[in-house]
């Protein structure tokens, strides 16, 4: 099969336009040309039906080959008094496809009929398959769909049957239809009930009776899907190339979004949680994996990553470390390192954030077989078990990083973050008790609004002296703000607790702002690199607030440090929390840094002001002297030397140059 796109399969609730725009949207930003929708006979029959459609089929014609799969029999004149049942009169379901055709056969490709032809009971065949109910229905559909110019598809039976479809071939059926269509969901219902063959078997079998009664007819996979409601968004990707390999001349994946929680699926709401998470976006149409790359990349994109994330062979030596988030931006500085001395490290991400891929191509190219990717989530248990086997520690830095993303959905936020954390804690009991080094937050210390604060210049700094000369030290009580600062100090919690309770080898370290190389900051998250980033490509800079606040800023470099020298002395640290930043000499206003960015691009940044955001912290200097003291651990990297180097890292690494005009000379020097 070639390289192109495949088709999706979304159905749309009556009224949910948004629902439509948003994926719209992102289906043509992924590069999708066909889609497979439902119109429901008997929906268009509802009170606003028709208006419905009215709105949607030009909406999704105008940008999309649209296939259209008529199905549901209105109640009212069905012979079972139900949906799923025939018609009284089986020409009924011909002759509302011709008034629909008449309404909207302009932007339509194909007619898909289907009408619960797996739904046996109901047609009665297997008693007297000479009067099949179905056959002659959709027969005369079918002959009329043609006659009116348009391409007509077959609905798929799931799981396949073979026997079905010779006697839709030996009535005739095929031979009246322009494609077969195929359904499977392999590693989500096909191959748990055992009737899993692979595409390619069922392919050649359904080419075989196909060919039979109506060679010419086409075979598409109508509907192929995995669920990720375990969290598997790679076990997902793997099997959109896997039917998108397959020797079809069509795949629809099943489907764009997940359906919403509160949406009951035919067998009743939260019937199976499998139904929930269908889709390569969220429900909060957030991209999983496959939507995140098909956008960025098209298919050559995933078929990069599925190489990249493919295992290596059995460790050849050593016990690694395990980093998790070791795709992410500290993550990747941290198996960098670890890799350079000679430590195999397996490196345990989910992909979620953009440019992990990027860190682990990177990882895997400078570091060679002493880099073992382990693409998965942090809650999939079997996953972490085999990541942990045999390894010496693990540096804990799979999260989710952002404030405001906590805001917009705070219970994904404590399942990846609290959750998360328990499930490794529990994985490490199972493993027989290794270190653990956690990467916390100064969040657990709230939005320290009871530090009375002074405005000095272009920034604010505490009035007491102590604290300006020092920072905040560990023995500041705990005050959790905002959804973020919850889940994160729910885990700094449980780490500590856990080598109480159950004697696991664990530390914290509460971070500041960490930067450097292979950051990719965005608005919400790692805002050195973002500012970076805004002004090379020549964009304004939002600030929420006055830009007066202060953070002490760490180069990554000495972040890397410090988690290696908690791992390696984790007899030392175990129990115990410690604070990690930059310290008073590496306290700077967001003012200071974009003065700084002048100072590099040559000109005045472009700045824009808005209201300050919830958490958001006037002011947080870390005092690590418990940290250096225990450790002797010690800051290598200024700020401005640090800054400079992100610059140039990222001139080079993500605009190839600097947009004319930025400072080119001082790159080149």
């Amino acid at each position: 099969m070639s390289e192109q796109v495949p088709g999706y399969v979304e159905w749309f609730r009556k009224g949910d336009a948004r629902h439509v725009d948003e994926a719209v949207a992102g289906m043509k930003a992924a590069g999708v040309r066909r889609l497979r929708t439902q119109l429901s006979w008997a929906e268009w029959h509802e009170p606003d039906g028709a208006d419905w459609y009215d709105w949607l089929l030009p909406r999704l014609g105008a940008a999309f080959d649209l296939m259209v799969c008529v199905h549901y029999t209105p109640p009212s004149i069905s012979r079972t008094g139900r949906s799923s049942g025939a018609p009284e009169r089986l020409r009924d379901y011909a002759d509302f496809i011709d008034l629909m055709l008449t309404r909207h056969g302009a932007h339509i490709e194909t007619v898909e009929l289907w009408n619960e032809p797996n739904n046996l009971l109901d047609w009665d065949w297997r008693e007297d398959p000479e009067h099949l109910l179905f056959t002659e229905m959709v027969g005369d559909a079918a002959n009329w769909v043609r006659q009116r110019g348009f391409r007509v598809a077959l609905g798929g039976p799931c799981p396949f049957d073979p026997v079905l479809l010779d006697i839709f071939g030996r009535r005739g059926l095929l031979a009246m239809v322009d494609a077969v269509g195929l359904h499977g969901f392999p590693g989500t219902w096909d191959s748990a009930e055992g009737s899993w063959l692979g595409w390619d078997a069922h392919l050649v079998e359904a080419r075989k009776i196909v060919g039979r009664h109506a060679p010419d007819c086409e075979i598409w996979i109508t509907e192929a899907g995995y669920s990720t409601w375990n969290h598997d968004e790679l076990g997902q990707l793997q099997r959109f190339l896997d039917a998108a390999r397959a020797p079809a001349e069509r795949l629809y994946w099943y489907g764009w979004r997940d359906v919403a929680q509160d949406v009951a699926v035919q067998e009743g709401l939260w019937f199976d949680p499998r139904h929930y998470h269908l889709g390569v976006t969220d429900g909060a149409n957030r991209p999983k994996l496959v939507a995140r790359l098909l956008q960025s990349g098209g298919m050559a994109r995933l078929n990069e990553v599925a190489c990249l994330a493919a295992p290596r062979p059995k460790r050849v030596s050593g016990r690694p470390v395990v980093v998790t988030g070791g795709c992410g931006f500290i993550g990747a500085n941290l198996a960098d390192s670890l890799a350079a001395d000679g430590d195999p490290v397996v490196v345990l991400d989910n992909l979620s954030r953009p440019g992990a891929e990027e860190n682990l191509a990177w990882l895997r190219e400078t570091h060679g077989p002493r880099i073992h990717p382990a693409v998965a989530d942090i809650r999939q248990r079997g996953a972490l078990d085999a990541a942990l086997e045999g390894a010496r520690g693990v540096v804990h830095l799979a999260a989710q990083t952002a404030v405001t993303t906590s805001l917009d959905d705070p219970v994904q936020d404590f399942d990846v973050n609290a959750r998360g954390t328990l499930d490794l804690l529990q994985a490490l009991r199972r493993a027989g008790g290794m270190p653990v080094v956690f990467a916390s937050t100064n969040k657990v210390y709230g939005d320290l609004a009871d530090l009375g604060m002074l405005r000095q210049g272009n920034r604010y700094l505490p009035e007491n002296p102590h604290l300006r000369a020092h920072g905040v030290a560990e023995d500041r009580p705990l005050d959790f703000c905002t959804p973020y600062g919850c889940s994160k100090g729910v885990a700094d919690q449980y780490v500590l607790d856990y080598a109480k309770s159950f004697g696991i080898p664990a530390a914290v370290l509460r971070m500041s702002c960490i930067y450097g190389p292979h950051q990719f900051g965005t608005e919400d998250q790692g805002w050195v690199a973002h500012f970076l980033l805004r002004a090379l490509a020549g964009q304004p800079i939002t600030i929420y607030g006055d830009g007066c606040q202060v953070r002490d800023v760490l180069h990554v470099g000495d972040a890397v440090a410090a988690y290696r020298a908690a791992l390696d002395g984790i007899d030392a640290v175990s129990g115990r929390a410690f604070n990690l930043g930059g310290g008073p000499e590496n306290a700077i206003s967001l003012n200071m840094l974009l003065d700084e960015i002048g100072r590099l691009s040559g000109r005045a940044v472009d700045v824009r002001h808005d209201r300050t955001r919830p958490g958001d912290q006037l002011y947080f200097v870390a005092d690590t002297t418990r940290f250096e003291t225990v450790m002797g651990w010690r800051r290598r990297t200024g700020w401005r030397d640090g800054v400079t180097e992100l610059w140039h890292w990222l001139a080079r690494h993500r605009f190839d140059a600097l947009p004319e005009g930025y400072g080119q000379e001082r790159i080149s020097a």
